[in-house]
């Protein structure tokens, strides 16, 4: 019984694997379906599309005839935009008076409905779910509605205030007028972020603030607002991207005209509208993804350093 016992403890010889197990063909195979199809649909409908946009920003192209009719000119279609495309500028500082407002309006408002949520006052998750309502709407059923309320014979606005504003019609005021349709959407995004960043913050440095005699405006200054800002960084992230992304509310409204005119109206007019530049479209794209990565890569950077940190 003891040499049985000596021989099943006596080591064999060969190293024993530890962890996991060998896979079989069928297992490799399924494997290398799983991420191989979500990766070549990832290729083909995000990284194909940006980087021929990229390329064909230097070209003249129709779209008609085959690759062989593409026209190479160099920077010619962004001197163009830049020095004899009247809509360009304009639509620039539609999309920059928009970044502003999402910023310096919904921004600080949605983190004042997030802090009074926070209280957990009596029907504070009502009043959460009806605020994050339109969050769960697209932008372009957001446009009909605003459009039903801005109408100027029967829309809710003119009849309560007893006005005969044309809110959309009328270039001086219809920018303000679809801004605040896009806030009522964005607050609530806001909101549920900066909501979720204070439960997390950790009740202790609340009540050691507390104790040192700290009042409610200089704790959240000094002890919650800086625990914020992973938060703050998603948000100005998730704010730029919502700025310069904006184009199925105007679209609904009036095609992006009459001074709602957007970056991405102007690439959607050139490369599928009745002009067909696809070339001339795709440098306005390009135009447009360089800003975004303005913003982008900066987050990303403090992200993914973090990470690598820790």
């Amino acid at each position: 019984m003891a040499t049985t016992l000596q021989d099943a403890a006596a080591p064999t010889g060969k190293p024993r694997r530890r962890g996991g197990r060998r896979f079989s063909t069928r297992d490799k195979v399924v494997l290398g379906l799983m991420m191989g199809v979500p990766a070549l649909i990832h290729i083909a409908f995000v990284w194909f599309p940006a980087i021929a946009s990229v390329a064909l920003s230097f070209a003249r192209w129709n779209g008609v005839g085959g690759l062989g009719t593409i026209k190479w000119v160099g920077f010619d279609n962004y001197h163009q935009i830049t020095t004899n495309y009247p809509s360009f500028w304009p639509a620039v500082h539609h999309n920059l008076f928009w970044l502003g407002a999402l910023l310096i309006v919904g921004t600080p408002l949605g983190l004042f409905l997030a802090i009074l949520l926070d209280k957990e006052m009596k029907g504070s998750r009502l009043y959460q779910s009806a605020i994050y309502l339109p969050v769960v709407l697209s932008l372009a059923l957001v446009g009909f509605i605003w459009q039903l309320i801005y109408s100027p014979d029967q829309g809710l606005i003119n009849n309560v205030f007893h006005t005969d504003v044309d809110w959309l019609g009328d270039p001086s005021v219809n920018i303000w007028a679809i801004i605040v349709a896009a806030l009522w959407k964005h607050v609530g995004y806001i909101m549920v972020l900066y909501l979720a960043g204070l439960k997390a913050v950790d009740t202790s440095l609340r009540e050691a603030a507390s104790m040192d005699g700290a009042t409610e405006v200089q704790t959240f200054r000094s002890v919650v607002f800086p625990s914020l800002r992973p938060i703050n960084i998603v948000v100005l992230v998730v704010t730029v991207i919502e700025a310069l992304r904006a184009f199925d509310i105007v679209y609904i409204i009036n095609k992006g005209r009459n001074g709602l005119e957007l970056l991405s109206v102007l690439i959607t007019d050139n490369i599928i509208g009745e002009a067909s530049r696809i070339g001339f479209g795709s440098a306005i794209a390009v135009i447009l993804l360089v800003i975004s990565l303005a913003f982008i890569v900066p987050y990303l950077t403090v992200v993914f350093g973090k990470e690598f940190k820790s």
